[in-house]
């Protein structure tokens, strides 16, 4: 297939932006605020409106695409917690002693909305946010005027919950088309990887590859937390057809990525093998292709269209040659090649299948599962509650979410005191905003974000100058901060150097409309310098009881042991081949869901761990080597359940019920959570002997599924194996 030019790439990159879902959402978020500024503007006047505005800004960073129900409750903490900070904050405006008493207690309280997760960092902006620009507010005399800024900063809150609420509501509809959008592109991207793996120079300079540092492991995590983001929203209340239609291509994605992760099954015995480098060439080929059309697809689900057929694979793989090496093995002995290359074969022409099938589903040429789609959605839309119980195991002195809580506050409390020592003072909060949007809870985090927003700043800077400078109507500066608005809300887990640029002119030209202050030029250098310093401050602070991803490593194993070993009981269950509803296939995938996710946030802390210093690093080769395996064997365990799923009618299943029962006892044994002892070293299948392998496409599948078993049995007794070497060089000092 022919590449596009440079152009057209860069192109097709900008459209894709343009009709993205965190664009949609932040020209919503946008609009909103011009909708509510602009009108109390009208009815009540200027800083009316710049005070509204602040109550909107407040409730905006946890407005994100999200289920329609529960929308209202996403966003209400915002406000509930800002609200009495901002009043708080104006009350003391006069008393600078008692106002750093105020900011560093609830400082502390914001950011312990960590505990929450990432659902929690919104909400901690959020409040940060309310006490920053209640600062920026002008000093009142009198608790009248004070009230009356409370009461303007309530009235713009109030209005964004029932706009966040109501656009979150009417753009349902598009942000299903734009999650399934992206999860169809990152599905792509992690097949080219794939795809790359089938040639001969994927190998480094040892002459293996290193999966903790390689693309597709990031790129098996990110697939997964997209995959999740999109559940929340595509399989909330699949009640018409179109609902149905996009979350049935959902779970096609989801066999896709199953279908993927077993392309690497065998593909390092057929690299070593000279006489097939054509049959992978192909393949590579081949999958390369479905990575295009479903990139094609996401295009044309993005832009409304009806994606366009392309033709079937299964020719092309149907006449490749396996090479002169005979395509039956000998009872007990190791697979040819050529048995290899079919059976790797035959996992790509499901992929074709399937890319088949979600074309169909989108021209609505087929009828999606609807009792699979319906049955899934409760069990797999994050709940959208807010609950307490988060909270509880936090009061220990090695939480992450309570160390960063404190360091946050720490670094709150020391900024403050520097900003009424400095000749400015007048602007304090700025030196605040920066360690707000800066400050995260991992070094690497905080790393990522620190030159962008010193970068960023800077560029802010000029431009918000030029616009102070040229003396701008109101009007013009209110569709600025709107368009400013859009961007940093957008862009801000995307691409932080666009949210740090739109962040810096939002904030100048929201300051400059609730106050006007000096000089516009003096504004520009003296932001310039607040920022290099809240930078530095919060970069200094990072490494205050500092949370290494090394102390988070450990539980992180264990989890992910325990949620094979689950993965593992369930997927090799045979009362699966007997059921008569849905029930087995939804525990498989829960089951599923928590293997990946685990492994996901295993690979993102290892990853996060590389810009820590190298003292406290964890492991690192081990736990390469712990990754590779735990996707090896959810790859073997994964194939095994597709034949057990997709051939039930050719297995007896009185041949391989105790194949089955001793290799979930062996695998749940191995990782540490069976009934029985793992016993490492030791063979705890001797029954599983394949026979005669013989053609995949045909024929008995029995031997395949005993060779399978036995080799996500030995896998699992590697993984424990490093799994136990990364816990002692854990545990060492």
């Amino acid at each position: 297939m022919l590449q596009p030019n440079p152009f057209e790439r860069y192109q097709r990159e900008a459209l894709r932006i343009a009709l993205s879902h965190y664009v949609t959402n932040g020209l919503s978020a946008a609009l909103g605020l011009l909708l509510i500024a602009g009108s109390i503007h009208l009815l009540l006047g200027e800083f009316a409106a710049a005070a509204a505005s602040v109550g909107v800004v407040v409730c905006v960073p946890p407005d994100q695409p999200a289920p329609k129900r529960g929308k209202f409750w996403q966003l209400l903490p915002a406000f509930l917690l800002g609200l009495p900070l901002f009043w708080a904050v104006q009350v003391l405006h006069a008393a600078p002693i008692l106002l750093g008493l105020l900011l560093v207690p609830a400082s502390f309280l914001a950011f312990l909305a960590g505990g929450w997760g990432n659902r929690g960092l919104p909400i901690s902006v959020s409040v940060m946010f309310a006490m920053v620009f209640s600062m920026a507010v002008p000093d009142h005399s009198n608790s009248a005027t004070n009230l009356t800024t409370c009461l303007y900063f309530t009235l713009g809150a109030v209005c964004y919950l029932a706009w966040a609420t109501l656009a979150n509501a009417l753009l349902n509809a598009r942000y299903r088309v734009q999650m399934l959008a992206d999860t169809l592109m990152a599905l792509a991207t992690l097949m080219r990887s794939q795809a790359q793996q089938f040639s001969p120079d994927t190998v480094d300079e040892t002459g293996r590859r290193a999966p903790l540092v390689g693309t597709l492991l990031q790129q098996q995590a990110a697939l997964a937390d997209q995959l999740q983001a999109a559940r929340n929203i595509l399989l909330e209340s699949p009640s018409t057809l179109r609902r149905q239609q996009l979350a049935d291509m959902l779970m096609a994605v989801l066999d896709m990525r199953d279908h993927l992760l077993v392309c690497n099954l065998d593909l390092d015995t057929l690299k070593n093998h000279p006489g097939h480098e054509p049959v992978l060439s192909t393949l590579r080929d081949i999958l390369a292709a479905l990575a295009d059309e479903i990139d094609a697809l996401a295009d044309a689900l993005m832009l409304g269209r009806a994606p366009v057929p392309f033709a079937s694979h299964r020719p092309q793989l149907e006449n490749l040659q396996w090479g002169h090496d005979s395509t039956v093995s000998a009872r007990g002995a190791a697979p040819t090649p050529a048995i290899l290359a079919m059976g790797m074969s035959s996992r790509i022409g499901l992929m074709n299948d399937d890319s088949l099938r979600l074309v169909a589903l989108a021209r609505a040429e087929m009828a999606p599962n609807v009792d699979l789609v319906r049955a899934n959605w409760q069990l797999f839309v994050s709940p959208t509650v807010w609950s307490w119980e988060p909270f509880y195991a936090l009061w220990r002195w090695n939480a992450p979410p309570l160390r960063h809580a404190i360091r946050a506050a720490l670094a709150m409390g020391t900024a403050y005191a520097i900003s009424l020592a400095l000749p400015w003072g007048s602007h304090d909060y700025w030196i605040l905003l920066t360690i707000v949007v800066v400050l995260r809870g991992s070094l690497a985090h905080t790393l990522e974000r620190r030159n962008s927003r010193a970068i960023g700043t800077l560029i802010g800077c000029v431009l918000a100058g030029l616009l102070l400078y040229a003396h701008v109507p109101v009007g013009v500066l209110l569709l600025v901060v709107t368009l400013a608005q859009a961007l940093a809300h957008g862009f801000a887990v995307r691409k932080y150097l666009v949210t740090a640029i739109a962040a810096t002119v939002l904030g100048l030209l929201q300051v400059q409309m609730l106050n006007a202050g000096p000089s516009p030029v003096f504004d520009v250098v003296e932001r310039m310098a607040d920022t290099l310093l809240g930078v530095a401050i919060a970069w200094a602070f990072s490494y205050v009881l500092p949370s290494w991803e090394r102390g988070q490593i450990a539980a992180l194993v264990k989890r992910t042991l325990a949620a094979q070993a689950r993965h593992a009981r369930v997927a090799l269950g045979l009362w699966q081949l007997q059921a008569v509803d849905n029930a087995p296939e939804l525990q498989w995938r829960l089951a599923r869901r928590e293997a990946f996710d685990s492994l996901s946030a295993l690979v993102q802390a290892t990853q996060r761990s590389l810009s820590e210093p190298r003292a406290v690093r964890p492991p690192l080769e081990p736990l390469g080597r712990l990754l590779a395996l735990s996707y090896q064997l959810l790859a073997q365990l994964t194939t095994v359940k597709t034949m057990l799923l997709q051939q039930r009618g050719r297995l007896t299943p009185q041949d391989v019920e105790l194949p089955l029962r001793q290799a979930a006892q062996a695998i749940e044994a191995a990782l540490g959570s069976g009934s029985l002892p793992p016993q490492i070293g030791t063979p705890a299948t001797p029954a599983l002997e394949w026979s005669v392998l013989g053609d995949p496409f045909d024929g008995d599948l029995s031997p395949w599924l005993l060779r399978r078993l036995q080799l996500a049995d030995h896998i699992a007794r590697q993984l424990q194996a490093n799994a136990e070497q990364v816990l002692r060089e854990l545990a060492a000092p």
